[in-house]
């Protein structure tokens, strides 16, 4: 599926109607460049669960945990060199946990993703609209 939007609140409800869709164990990858909008999306898919509380991007923390009506764990993997960095502060563990699992910059542990996983591409469009590509469900 893709969408195309033109500004964060656009982007944002993609997110929220993504998020009505999830369930315990759902594994979310977020891709696209710096400032595409995956914590955006994170935003929205937080606000259907219920969690009112500031998300923003665990950049420097790496893994960020909120509790709604589900569990979600925030993960952004650009600091991390590989796989095995991800394994060793057990990230690997929420992949499989009973909540929901956002991760930015999947690419680096992509074979250890889920066969399951949900994958959402963001590409910023020459008049700053982003088209959002949607594969591995449906809304």
């Amino acid at each position: 599926m893709k969408f195309t939007t033109h500004d964060a609140q656009e982007t944002e409800a993609i997110g929220m109607q993504l998020g009505q869709h999830l369930r315990a164990g759902s594994v979310v990858s977020l891709r696209g460049n710096l400032g595409a909008g995956k914590t955006v999306i994170a935003k929205g898919i937080a606000r259907s669960l219920g969690i009112t509380e500031a998300i923003v991007s665990p950049t420097f923390t790496l893994i960020q945990e909120y509790e709604g009506t589900l569990p979600l764990y925030h993960m952004d993997l650009y600091r991390i060199g590989d796989s095995g960095e991800f394994e060793m502060f057990g990230g690997d563990e929420m992949l499989y946990g009973t909540g929901v699992t956002l991760v930015e910059w999947s690419e680096i542990i992509q074979d250890m993703l889920p066969d399951d996983t949900i994958y959402v591409s963001i590409v910023i469009n020459p008049d700053q609209s982003r088209t959002l590509t949607i594969e591995g469900i449906r809304l």
